[in-house]
């Protein structure tokens, strides 16, 4: 489908304030996002240069990995990845690695807007019917949904932040883009503060 078409999805969840609620007050958690509107979200809530955001770059379809192996390494801790549809569509088999990973402490938060908003708004698969929260729980995921309506919202924030995972919420968002923000881009320099945030080491 072409981009034209993109008035035609009828979701409205507004991703930025999901993303402020999921993360407002938790600053000690690891955050790992893809690229595009997820890292702009995650700027959003926490600002540019908080410590314990890694926003990958040019790695679409990889957050999801990273966001495991970091869960396991650190298992006492709650890690969070936030993703667009089109960046799991890019590295869907990661969905079925975490549904047996055993990572009781990873949430996997999906922003499906049913386009590729990085590379001109063309429609994903999501928008012709295939629901990633379906996937996932068929996977095998000891928790997965869809949620597209606000009063839903806030139960699935807890599941994300609480629930024994890999825990995947798939939010049905508006493709109305919310805009681009300044972010670091510098890999080295967000490593290196991630993890002297995350060990206490340099």
């Amino acid at each position: 489908m072409k981009a034209k078409d993109v008035k035609s999805i009828p979701y409205t969840l507004d991703r930025r304030q999901i993303v402020r609620q999921l993360l407002e007050g938790r600053d000690d958690i690891p955050v790992v996002t893809g690229l595009s509107s997820a890292s702009y979200d995650s700027v959003a809530a926490r600002s540019a240069t908080h410590p314990l955001i890694f926003n990958l770059h040019g790695a679409l379809g990889g957050a999801a990995m990273v966001g495991l192996g970091l869960a396991l390494a650190q298992p006492g801790r709650r890690v969070l990845v936030l993703m667009g549809d089109g960046d799991v569509l890019c590295g869907l088999g990661s969905l079925a690695t975490l549904a047996v990973s055993g990572a009781r402490n990873l949430g996997l938060a999906v922003f499906d807007n049913a386009i590729y908003g990085e590379t001109g708004d063309q429609m994903t698969a999501t928008s012709q019917g295939v629901e990633l929260g379906d996937v996932a729980a068929a996977c095998g995921m000891p928790m997965a949904r869809t949620v597209d309506r606000q009063e839903d919202v806030a139960a699935a924030i807890a599941d994300l932040l609480e629930a024994p995972g890999p825990v995947v919420v798939n939010f049905k968002v508006s493709p109305a883009h919310p805009g681009h923000l300044a972010k670091t881009r510098d890999g080295v320099l967000m490593k290196l503060r991630f993890r002297q945030a995350l060990l206490g080491t340099p």
